[in-house]
């Protein structure tokens, strides 16, 4: 099964802005055991356009689609052989890379 796990981050109280080495040591082990599937980091919500096409033309708006102190920074795609294995490796991931995680499975 495969999981997204999002990197949220906090405009009011973000994490440490230096753990890049531990993240990249992290993401090793990810791929040594078979559970990376893809990742990335995202930009600062000032550079999201959202696109509106559900009326009669498309509608540009700069920022984000929702405003909040919350923003997602960045994704890994994992597979994973359940739900626990997923959160477990969650539990690592919020530690290593000072943020919150969600971990969502796809359908």
């Amino acid at each position: 099964m495969q999981y997204l796990v999002s990197v949220i981050d906090d405009k009011s109280n973000p994490g440490s802005t230096d753990r890049q080495p531990a993240i990249s040591a992290f993401n090793e082990r990810l791929i040594a055991e078979g559970y990376w599937v893809f990742a990335g980091g995202l930009a600062d919500t000032d550079a999201a356009t959202v696109i509106d096409n559900r009326g009669e033309q498309a509608v540009f708006s700069d920022g984000p689609f929702v405003e909040s102190k919350e923003y997602l920074a960045g994704v890994w795609v994992w597979e994973a052989p359940d739900l626990d294995v997923a959160l477990k490796l969650a539990t690592e991931a919020s530690k290593v890379c000072d943020r919150k995680i969600e971990v969502r499975p796809f359908l």
